[in-house]
């Protein structure tokens, strides 16, 4: 019983080229932010257990947007491994890698992408057979001249990754050109402050120039 992404999830992810990561403050803010990434051609979010409305806000996109893919991020300690998956979240991501956790989600069988910045942590993702690993954080910990660092000797083993951190539109192409990024992790997609002024036009503008930036990236 292994947390890994099971490959449709896993290549359904790598198809988005963003995860939208959310950090959602009112329940009912949740579709109208959903529905303005769909506008904008996003369909993966994640919503971060950073306030209490993440898990009702989770249960009303996949309510109302089932074709989304909801996951979870900021997972912590295994109770809110159950809380995410009870909730409905396709996956689970956590800042860093905590064994109890990757055993928790390992039972559950439930997805999860633990977040990785060093060879062990790599190392530690792979007893528990994860292959999507998030890189955290990514431009602080120098970028991607690091990642293809440290992920080399495990190359042949076919890991990838999601990077989150300090990342924007401005240097999200060299990313999504190399082969060992499946994904990004995308905060500027939805920032808090738009989303306290509610402005889903905004939010769906940045959305829509994000996926001609993907497209451009990874045909060029």
């Amino acid at each position: 019983m292994k947390p890994a992404f099971i490959p449709r999830l896993a290549e359904t992810i790598k198809d988005s080229g963003v995860v939208a990561v959310l950090v959602i403050d009112h329940e009912d803010d949740a579709p109208r932010i959903a529905e303005a990434l769909l506008k904008g051609g996003i369909n993966a979010i994640e919503l971060t257990l950073r306030t209490p409305a993440a898990l009702p806000a989770l249960k009303r996109i996949r309510q109302e947007f089932p074709d989304i893919i909801a996951g979870v991020g900021t997972i912590l300690s295994p109770d809110q491994v159950d809380a995410a998956r009870d909730a409905g979240g396709a996956f689970g991501v956590s800042p860093g890698v905590s064994r109890r956790v990757l055993a928790r989600a390992a039972e559950l069988e439930f997805s999860f992408a633990p977040g990785i910045m060093t060879p062990s942590d790599i190392e530690a993702s792979l007893e528990f057979d994860c292959r999507l690993l998030k890189f955290f954080p990514a431009e602080p910990s120098g970028g991607l001249p690091f990642l293809r660092v440290i992920s080399a000797p495990y190359a042949h083993l076919g890991i990838r990754f999601l990077p989150l951190g300090g990342l924007n539109s401005q240097n999200m192409s060299s990313y999504l050109s190399d082969p060992l990024v499946a994904a990004l992790g995308g905060s500027w997609l939805a920032p808090r402050d738009v989303i306290a002024a509610k402005d889903w036009n905004k939010i769906t503008e940045v959305a829509a120039q994000t996926v001609k930036t993907i497209h451009a990236s990874r045909n060029s």
